[in-house]
């Protein structure tokens, strides 16, 4: 799987044409739809384009993308810089089940925060499963000390400038669920490639990398799509 990671937490000025409307999010989302992407991960925002939880923002990003390219899995985040509160955090992520066509397919807990597993339930009763966000050993340690939660669709193996992907999948090798394997900024291609390699799903788009793999500025999600594409061969 290829999943296109339209905006992530970066600045409205970190890149010219970086999504942050719940419409431009769409149009991205069309432009790597017909690229082929089957699941994208997206970042909802409120009118001054800080990150939200708030389902009334949520419905509307999930919504409007969704009716752009229906079929395809959205995902959403639930970090929690955004909510660092973790029981509040739990809580507005319960009230996305009431979302109707706004909620999410999938939404995305790291397992390095406080509350990820209050969180992980909140998805799970709200019918939203749930992307593991494991960022480097301990994380993996912990999580396999606590087990996987019900509801989980995968792990997002998320290697750190300068960690070792082999360090991490080995930490996670006794876990079943499938691995989404990438990284960021300056690792993003590196490790995509290392995903490519293993055979594993992985992910591009702004919130990940800035630059094509030939270190050149890109034009945009499409762009970076197309490339990932490239890369993997299809």
């Amino acid at each position: 799987m290829l999943q296109a990671c339209l905006n992530g937490n970066r600045q409205r000025d970190a890149h010219p044409a970086l999504p942050v409307t719940p419409q431009a999010l769409a149009a991205d989302a069309a432009a790597v739809a017909e690229l082929g992407v089957t699941a994208l991960h997206v970042h909802p925002r409120d009118t001054a384009g800080a990150e939200v939880l708030a389902g009334p923002e949520v419905a509307t990003a999930v919504s409007v993308v969704r009716a752009a390219v229906p079929g395809v899995e959205i995902s959403v985040t639930t970090g929690a810089w955004i909510q660092p509160d973790p029981v509040r955090r739990a809580e507005l992520v319960a009230g996305w089940a009431a979302l109707a066509a706004g909620r999410p397919d999938t939404a995305s807990v790291n397992v390095h925060e406080d509350g990820w597993q209050h969180t992980c339930a909140a998805l799970h009763s709200a019918g939203i499963g749930i992307e593991l966000g494991v960022f480097h050993v301990p994380a993996a340690q912990t999580l396999r000390a606590n087990g996987v939660p019900p509801g989980s669709v995968r792990v997002l193996a998320e290697v750190q400038p300068g960690e070792s992907p082999a360090a991490l999948l080995a930490a996670l090798s006794w876990s079943d669920l499938p691995i989404l394997l990438h990284g960021q900024d300056d690792d993003a291609w590196p490790v995509f490639a290392e995903a490519a390699r293993l055979g594993l799903s992985t992910r591009m788009g702004l919130e990940d990398a800035l630059h094509r793999p030939d270190g050149t500025p890109t034009l945009g999600n499409a762009d970076l799509i197309t490339a990932a594409r490239a890369m993997l061969g299809t």
